[in-house]
């Protein structure tokens, strides 16, 4: 059997999209990400925007800064249908599966399909790096 340079092309493009979007707990095939450890460094200070958030999807984390200087963390999975959230600058964390929005400060559901409020973690801030507690 002859596989396309097409096919192939296609299938690395479509099958990331959707893994991102499927559920990992119905699907054993897909890997499953592990909340990261106490003292686990997450991202430096400088890299979350003011009013904004920024995923590390290693540590199924999202970190928000929703003021200057005041950093908060999540789980960066959405308790929708379990896909990873969005980095993002808009003043609220996103999902980009079905469009759920979480707020910055305590990880409410702004907006659904969602209608569970995100985990929150403690992080520490020292020598400009956040560090989950």
């Amino acid at each position: 059997m002859s596989v396309s340079r097409r096919a192939v092309v296609a299938t690395g493009v479509a099958l990331p999209a959707l893994a991102a979007c499927a559920n990992p707990s119905e699907d054993p095939t897909l890997t499953q990400v592990d909340r990261a450890e106490p003292g686990t460094f997450l991202v430096h200070a400088k890299d979350v925007p003011v009013g904004g958030c920024h995923v590390i999807a290693g540590a199924a984390t999202v970190v928000t800064q929703p003021t200057e200087g005041e950093f908060r963390a999540f789980s960066g999975v959405c308790t929708h249908k379990h896909c990873f959230l969005a980095s993002s600058p808009l003043g609220y964390i996103q999902c980009p599966c079905h469009g759920s929005r979480f707020d910055l400060n305590d990880g409410s559901v702004l907006q659904g399909p969602a209608e569970k409020a995100l985990e929150e973690f403690d992080v520490d801030v020292t020598d400009g790096k956040v560090t989950l507690v």
